[in-house]
């Protein structure tokens, strides 16, 4: 079985999120929605150079209405689902739900101050957990499985472990293509080890090399616009995730600045 995991919460990126959920719970085969509903504790706000007392955030009036609109609309999508209310940190019940699902469902970016830090979330989820994370744009309200697939191939296992991943996905995808930017490593698989796992699958796919790529982000959007892909599959964070957060790198400049959903594993 497949499972799926939707965070639920009332921010921009919710409906995002319920979309691509929805879509994967429909499309893959023998796949379970799991709904992890968190309430976070309330917490104090004092900005320390006002006079004004501090103030208390309390959003459990809010995430209980949210819950009861969620749950109402899931019933009615014909998909088999279940429901997780818990009580804490986002992170915290996040990371205990991703080490017994297979796919988990965030956004790419999250604008604003409120919570929770989507980004981070995300880091968190693939560097320690063995799920498949789909990183979404907030705005994002459709989800194909059918259109093509591109696989931003830098030759890392980690890209070969988010590959074998997202098999069942990439085998309803039209047309899979190994997109690579620039000259690998002395050290690196070649994109040919892409295609050989997928073929073991019965999947065929294509190998497309731009050697003369001056900044992999944009070749691989670039690229990814002209096949009309989907979604791009991906290694997520090869470095450090300090050296990640602080010099950038593929993972965080896709993540920021991306549209089309990122399949991604570490």
């Amino acid at each position: 079985m497949t499972k799926v995991l939707l965070l639920v919460h009332d921010d921009p990126g919710q409906e995002a999120r319920i979309q691509v959920a929805v879509a994967l719970a429909r499309a893959l085969p023998d796949a379970r929605l799991h709904c992890l509903d968190v309430s976070p504790y309330p917490t104090v706000y004092d900005p320390g150079w006002s006079l004004a007392p501090p103030m208390v955030i309390d959003e459990t009036e809010a995430e209980a209405a949210n819950s009861a609109r969620v749950r109402e609309r899931i019933a009615g999508e014909g998909i088999d689902w279940r429901w997780h209310k818990q009580r804490g940190d986002f992170g915290d019940c996040l990371m205990a739900a991703a080490q017994v699902v297979n796919i988990i469902v965030l956004n790419r970016r999250f604008d604003g101050s409120r919570r929770p830090d989507m980004i981070g979330l995300v880091s968190r989820v693939l560097t320690h957990s063995p799920a498949l994370v789909i990183a979404v744009d907030p705005e994002r309200r459709t989800f194909d499985l059918a259109r093509p697939a591109i696989v931003a191939w830098d030759g890392s296992p980690k890209v070969l472990g988010a590959l074998e991943r997202a098999l069942p996905m990439l085998t309803l995808a039209t047309r899979v293509v190994l997109f690579q930017a620039g000259s690998l490593p002395k050290a690196a698989l070649p994109a040919d080890a892409g295609l050989r796992k997928l073929a073991e699958h019965g999947i065929a796919a294509e190998v497309e090399i731009d050697a003369d790529a001056k900044d992999p982000v944009l070749a691989i959007i670039a690229a990814a616009k002209r096949l009309g892909a989907g979604y791009c599959v991906m290694g997520g964070f090869s470095h450090s995730r300090l050296r990640e957060a602080l010099l950038g790198g593929v993972s965080r400049d896709l993540l920021t600045c991306a549209s089309l959903p990122l399949v991604m594993a570490h």
